[in-house]
């Protein structure tokens, strides 16, 4: 008779619980996205959120999201995705899963797809009927690459910092 606890977190809830916490670092005013890798055997080989690239003071640069594209966060902003795939200290992410909490771009989608990804876990898709991801899906579909909505436990985690 084991007397282990029950009430842990499956890797699911844990890799969605990184890549929610990494969304945490953005400074993005509107939408902070995070991101988590991990390999098949449950290792996490990198972790990003939505910012602005090393170096670029994000004091200095905009947020805005409407007016010229010099003007606004879209020229500059590196997605989550992306900045996970970059800060990979690893670089053969191939059969990897990534656990993001914004359904990727068609741009990540790309690097995603390059680094033989093979599963996307999201959390939300609040741009699924937009062109970007329409055409995200169109390639992972032609990659073979599999991606499934995070379906929440609804536990809900408290963490003291």
């Amino acid at each position: 008779m084991s007397d282990k606890r029950t009430d842990y977190i499956s890797w699911d809830e844990y890799f969605m619980g990184v890549a929610k916490l990494a969304s945490m670092r953005s400074k993005d005013p509107s939408t902070q996205v995070g991101a988590c890798i991990v390999d098949k055997d449950n290792y996490i080989l990198s972790v990003g959120y939505n910012g602005f690239p090393i170096g670029c003071d994000d004091e200095e640069f905009p947020w805005a999201r409407s007016g010229g594209m010099l003007d606004t966060k879209y020229a500059f902003v590196a997605h989550a995705e992306l900045n996970a795939i970059l800060n990979s200290k690893e670089g053969n992410l191939a059969g990897s899963t990534v656990y993001v909490t914004l359904f990727p771009c068609n741009e990540c989608t790309k690097a995603l797809i390059q680094k033989r990804v093979a599963k996307v876990v999201y959390f939300d898709d609040k741009y699924h009927d937009t062109d970007a991801s329409r055409a995200a899906r169109k390639m992972l579909d032609a990659a073979g690459v599999v991606y499934e909505k995070y379906e929440p436990s609804g536990r809900k985690a408290e963490i003291d910092l």
